[in-house]
Parts: structure tokens; C-alpha cells; sequence
């Protein structure tokens, strides 16, 4: 007989914790041109995540162009050294060339990809940005009519948008 009563306390200790998060948290959703917002800077996360990476590959891609450069005016029975896994790895150059260049070309390929997959985001936030007029602070009104014609005029006061800084 004593658990319904403490059964009634935990109920209603739930209900009133439900209510005080109602009050504390009345606009729990966030508004649409919050949503806009948070939309269009992922875009542009995702972008720069990118060329981020397409940037990284291109500095990998010069070394391993600098060094099949270098070990092809060596002997191809000359000893050289080469990370695998973390793990400094005794080879020939004759061992080691084929695997560089193969590389090469798996990094060019990556970097293909990349850069179009870079181009295809850029469409996509661009896309993005005329769909619901995004402008970006600092971004002049370059392309808007001028302010004395009276469509500039009509223009202007139809316009609103999306400030994003």
C-alpha cells in the first residue's frame, strides 16, 4: 500500500519537471530563417570540407610527384626507405617505384572525385542560396537595379531575404 503513494509523487514530479521544461523552453523549434540559416552554413561546411581535403591531396600528389622524380635518376638497386602503416620499411627503388606511381594515380583519381564532387556542392549551395535569397554580409547589391528607376524602387521593397554573416 505505501508504493501508490510514492507511485503518485513519482507522477507527479514527472508532470511538473514536463511543465517547467515547457516554461523554460517555450520556443523549442527553431524559427524557418533560423533553419535557413543552420541549412546553408552546413552547405557551406560540407564545402569547405571539400576543398579542404582536395587541398591536402594536391600537397600529397606534388610529394610523391617530387620523389618518383628523384628515384628515377637513382639506381634501381639502391636501397631506400619507405613508411608503411607507421612502419619504416627497407626496400630497392626498383621495389618501391611501381608502388609510388601507383599511388599517383590512385591520388589523382581521389582528386577527380573530389573536384567534382566540389562542383557539384558549389551548384548546390548556389542553388541553395537563390531559393530562399540568401545574401551574405558584405555582398553588394551589384546585380539589383539601380535605386531611382521606380522597378529598382518596386524591387527593393519586394525583396526579403536572409542576411548570413
Amino acid at each position: 500500500m505505501a508504493a501508490a503513494p510514492a507511485e503518485a509523487r513519482a507522477v507527479e514530479f514527472r508532470k511538473s519537471a514536463r511543465g517547467l521544461q515547457r516554461s523554460r523552453f517555450p520556443n523549442r523549434a527553431p524559427s524557418g530563417s533560423l533553419q535557413v540559416v543552420a541549412g546553408f552554413n552546413r552547405l557551406r561546411q560540407e564545402q569547405r570540407g571539400l576543398a579542404s581535403k582536395a587541398a591536402e591531396l594536391e600537397l600529397e600528389l606534388n610529394g610523391h610527384k617530387l620523389v618518383i622524380e628523384t628515384l628515377r635518376e637513382v639506381d634501381p638497386t639502391r636501397r631506400c626507405y619507405r613508411m608503411v602503416g607507421g612502419v619504416l620499411v627497407e626496400r630497392t627503388v626498383k621495389e618501391v617505384l611501381p608502388a609510388l606511381e601507383n599511388n599517383k594515380e590512385q591520388i589523382n583519381k581521389i582528386i577527380e572525385t573530389l573536384s567534382q564532387q566540389l562542383q557539384t556542392k558549389g551548384r548546390e549551395l548556389n542553388e541553395f542560396r537563390e531559393k530562399h535569397n540568401i545574401r551574405l554580409m558584405g555582398e553588394d547589391d551589384q546585380k539589383a537595379p539601380s535605386k531611382e528607376s521606380p522597378e529598382g524602387a518596386a524591387a527593393k521593397s519586394s525583396s526579403a531575404g536572409v542576411l548570413v554573416s
